[in-house]
């Protein structure tokens, strides 16, 4: 347990600059209390003592804003940034080394039962405001932007962006999205409909013209 301790802490002194002693972390900063106190409810949800646990996280949640709940399975050296807001559901399961900012939610989409949230690989950051919903595997050594909405897997070692979220990079080399749409040929949709206004106005016309 204390080894596990002194990897986070030194995880948050290397991410964070405004880090400045161990101490520091250890008192001050809420995204470390509030995996320290994850340890303790998922002790107890895992011992079938449902209550207490989902009573540690609450008080936690209260105390740091930060919501994890009790049956999310954290690996080691989770770094939380900041941390207000981010909501961490049951069946999450986060893998090692990985930093999350604030805003943060990785959810579900429904009323499912069973395996609903996400499995976020290692080496993973997940920028403020983003949303991971649905049971899904980010892979590792991900990107995912800030505000982002992934609703879809992300294989390893790509940068995901945007509302949903598409891979924009994978392995450092930037995806072309060309095929996609002919950007330079596409029919305007505008000018369309001018041209089809413009041939009922004539067609009107022409059919005036003959009636006189």
């Amino acid at each position: 347990m204390f080894k596990d301790l002194k990897e986070t802490i030194n995880a948050y002194k290397a991410r964070d600059p405004a880090a400045r002693s161990s101490l520091e972390v250890l008192l001050l900063y809420p995204g470390i209390r509030a995996t320290l106190a994850h340890k303790r409810a998922n002790f107890f949800y895992r011992h079938n003592m449902k209550f207490i646990a989902r009573w540690i996280s609450q008080r936690s949640r209260k105390k740091t804003g930060i919501e994890i709940h009790p049956g999310a399975t954290i690996g080691r050296r989770l770094v939380i940034d900041h941390g207000m807001g981010i909501v961490i559901g049951e069946t999450t399961e986060i893998g090692d080394d990985v930093l999350i900012y604030q805003g943060v939610t990785l959810g579900g989409t429904g009323k499912d039962t069973g395996k609903r949230h996400p499995t976020i690989g290692n080496n993973v950051l997940i920028g403020s405001g983003a949303k991971v919903l649905g049971p899904f595997k980010v892979g590792d050594n991900c990107r995912i932007a800030a505000n982002a909405v992934v609703l879809k897997e992300i294989p390893p070692n790509s940068t995901a962006v945007g509302v949903p979220a598409k891979i924009v990079r994978v392995d450092g080399q930037k995806v072309n999205f060309a095929g996609e749409v002919d950007q330079i040929h596409i029919t305007d949709p505008v000018a369309q409909e001018l041209i089809a206004l413009h041939e009922q106005i004539s067609a009107l016309l022409d059919k005036k013209a003959k009636s006189e």
